[in-house]
């Protein structure tokens, strides 16, 4: 698993502009993506149905919003804060669906810390995430991931 980067919720001004770091690599295979669509009722046969998929485009394909909801358990692979009481999801910013993800390669995300700010009582953090696809050049998604902390 991959040591994330520690950074004080006091310091945390201190990564803007700056690569901070990336995941492991995590394999999408057709359970996730199954589970991923009874969750959310999308059972779109280029996700679901292998051999439809599989004569009609080569294999199934991951939902786009099942790589964006794998952002805040990669991103704890990334960085961790210390001094910090709570995180919210704020939400994101240009979410763009740039490559399709086929059902048994491996994602992992990277990230670049685009600005902190205050907030609410916390500190706003925008970071530019990037889950890119092993062994491919055009990343699956490309989203400005939103968090509000609050220190101690």
């Amino acid at each position: 698993m991959a040591s994330p980067k520690t950074i004080a919720y006091a310091e945390m001004e201190s990564m803007v502009g700056t690569e901070v770091g990336a995941s492991d690599w995590h394999l999408i295979d057709q359970d996730r993506v199954n589970l991923f669509a009874d969750a959310t009722g999308d059972h779109q046969w280029i996700h679901v149905d292998v051999e439809k998929a599989k004569a009609a485009m080569g294999g199934t394909i991951a939902h786009g919003f099942l790589t964006l909801s794998l952002l805040p358990m990669l991103g704890a692979e990334v960085v961790r804060f210390s001094g910090v009481t709570r995180a919210l999801n704020y939400g994101s910013n240009k979410v763009r669906f740039t490559n399709m993800v086929p059902v048994g390669s491996k994602v992992r995300l990277k990230q670049k810390c685009l600005s902190v700010e205050p907030k609410a009582g916390g500190k706003q953090m925008i970071m530019e995430s990037t889950v890119e696809i092993e062994g491919q050049d055009r990343p699956a998604l490309v989203a400005e991931s939103i968090t509000v902390l609050y220190g101690e």
